[in-house]
């Protein structure tokens, strides 16, 4: 499993998620993405499907073939939802995740509270993201060595560049990979929350899913 992880929320974690999915989909992989964050689970909105069932219908005991949804323009993915899931549900769903046929995707509360710890201790590596901000990398740090004390190193950081309209300070990418401490897996850019399931899939995703890939996780 691969946590895809952040220290602040809004810094493109869901969007990672779910592009990550497609880029690993297109090249015939049948992932699976699991929206863990039960406070703002916004990863069915962003793969247009419907909130319910989800993890809470896996934690009682529903297979999880039954209960994950299929976006209509990628039939190759698999989304469960956070809807109306508990903490408790998300610990539960998350450990009979291993049955699934695939690469499973975790969409990973921010920060380095108790509800990030369940995704990060399932996952085998996780994917850092962060903006190129000085305060977004700062907290991104604290969320990589937490992967690394929960037994799933970062495998890289993917930089999302900010709102053309934000004139806060940035920092370069070496500067980003030397804070980090792991290679820029990837740079893409700006997405606004109005992205939709059909817009093109950036290269620097593909990219990624073949890194992804080549550690087979």
């Amino acid at each position: 499993m691969l946590a895809i992880a952040g220290g602040k929320g809004g810094c493109g974690k869901t969007t990672t998620t779910y592009r990550l999915g497609r880029a690993l989909a297109a090249d015939g992989r049948s992932p699976l993405l699991v929206d863990a964050d039960v406070e703002m689970p916004d990863l069915h909105r962003v793969a247009g499907v419907p909130g319910r069932p989800g993890l809470a219908a896996v934690a009682d005991g529903h297979r999880l073939t039954s209960v994950a949804h299929t976006p209509t323009e990628y039939p190759e993915l698999a989304v469960l939802s956070a809807t109306s899931a508990d903490t408790d549900d998300v610990d539960t769903a998350v450990s009979r995740l291993r049955g699934w046929d695939g690469l499973v995707l975790l969409d990973c509360p921010a920060g380095a509270m108790a509800d990030a710890v369940g995704p990060l201790r399932a996952a085998d590596r996780t994917v850092v993201v962060s903006t190129p901000r000085r305060r977004s990398l700062r907290d991104a740090v604290k969320t990589a060595a937490m992967a690394r004390e929960l037994d799933a190193p970062a495998l890289g950081t993917v930089l999302v560049e900010t709102c053309p309209t934000d004139d806060a300070t940035t920092v370069p990418a070496e500067t980003a990979r030397a804070v980090m401490n792991c290679p820029v897996a990837a740079r893409v850019s700006y997405v606004s929350s109005g992205d939709r399931p059909t817009e093109p899939l950036p290269t620097a995703y593909q990219a990624l899913a073949r890194k992804v890939q080549q550690r087979n996780i």
